[in-house]
């Protein structure tokens, strides 16, 4: 058999299976969870089951950025406008706990924060398209041992974990993983 019969009874075949199977990516936007024609989201601030301070701003300011920047939707922070399509979130525990401890200073060198969080996302007629009610994220932190240089570093962790959560959320709900 030849070079070329060899292209023709062999690559033709698997060309075509290639290309009627797709390459598996798709364009922003086309997502699996919401609407073809949802075009406005809004995103309300999450609610709390925690004492902890300021985590529920951060959740919601980190998924509104994102979506805005993964979708072609309009996305806001409140219900007002009427939107096609409202994402709830519940934090419903946030725990801080020691992860390492220094034996020399007698105290914990660094933290593990983990938060567990609750999503639905609802059509303008109440429909679920999409639900999580156990969302789990973890960050560490370190902690500073000198107490006159000490700097509270449990904001910026929240702050890396709301991104890192928002980035998983808008892929879950975006492209249907």
């Amino acid at each position: 058999m030849g070079q070329g019969m060899f292209r023709k009874t062999i690559l033709a075949p698997l060309a075509a299976v290639a290309f009627l199977t797709g390459c598996g990516y798709h364009t922003v936007g086309a997502a699996t969870h919401l609407p073809p024609d949802a075009r406005t989201m809004a995103v309300p601030v999450f609610a709390t089951h925690t004492e902890a301070y300021h985590t529920e701003v951060a959740l919601t300011d980190a998924v509104i950025r994102e979506f805005a920047a993964r979708s072609r939707m309009r996305v806001s922070p409140g219900e007002g406008m009427s939107p096609d399509v409202v994402l709830h979130g519940t934090i419903l525990n946030e725990v801080v706990a020691p992860l390492t401890y220094n034996t020399t200073t007698q105290q914990s060198s660094s933290f593990l924060i983990t938060l567990v969080i609750s999503v639905t996302v609802n059509d303008r007629d109440g429909k679920v398209l999409y639900e999580n009610k156990n969302y789990v994220f973890r960050g560490q932190y370190q902690s500073t041992t000198d107490l006159p240089t000490f700097l509270d570093e449990s904001p910026a962790a929240v702050e890396r974990i709301s991104r890192d959560f928002a980035r998983s959320l808008v892929a879950d709900v975006l492209e249907g993983l």
